[in-house]
């Protein structure tokens, strides 16, 4: 954990801003926007980048994919630049539950693979490459998604020990964890080999 240097009031500050930030829902207006219909209405039903792809679009996706990184990336560099590190954490924590959550849609909101990449990258770039490297490595040899956000996840708060970055260890871990959570279905669906690979719409 970070030093506490910030008060509770702008920590709460912090995390209404990261949240609002974190539920912007990015993959229903990029999809809207490109006249790809509701997002909502396909494969998963799941805003994020994965279920954007089945819309047949990979520039869709692709931006789906940056901006729901860069979403978190904000809430952490906003809050690090006005506040102090404490705050960057509870700034990017909350932009992951926004977009678990986003008040917009009932709470209804993507997993927050995207989402947690950018965060670790943006609290400790060794951590959030690692992770992201390892999303990449898994993709690619087994061709799913969810399989692949879960060992990035999984592993990140390994490569927090490992690096030495142990003020995020807490967060990556309670993230992972919520992130599994999230990933319930897709689990099942790994297990019984029903699971859709990336790519399929």
């Amino acid at each position: 954990m970070p030093v506490m240097e910030t008060t509770t009031a702008l920590l709460i500050l912090w995390a209404v801003i990261g949240y609002l930030l974190g539920s912007i829902p990015f993959g229903l207006i990029i999809t809207r926007a490109m006249g790809l219909g509701d997002v909502r209405a396909i494969g998963s039903g799941n805003i994020g980048a994965t279920n954007v792809l089945r819309t047949g679009s990979k520039a869709a996706a692709i931006a789906t994919l940056l901006l729901d990184a860069g979403k978190a990336i904000a809430a952490v560099i906003l809050a690090r630049i006005l506040a102090a590190e404490d705050a960057a954490q509870i700034a990017g924590a909350a932009a992951f539950a926004g977009h678990c959550y986003p008040i917009w849609l009932r709470f209804r909101g993507g997993k927050g693979v995207a989402t947690i990449l950018g965060l670790l990258i943006a609290l400790s770039w060794p951590v959030g490459l690692a992770a992201c490297a390892t999303w990449l490595a898994a993709a690619f040899a087994f061709r799913y998604s969810s399989l692949a956000a879960l060992l990035a996840a999984g592993f990140a708060p390994l490569y927090s020990l490992l690096f030495g970055d142990g003020r995020i260890v807490l967060l990556s871990l309670v993230l992972a964890l919520i992130l599994y959570a999230r990933h319930a279905p897709n689990i099942a669906r790994l297990r019984a080999g029903t699971e859709p690979r990336i790519g399929r719409k």
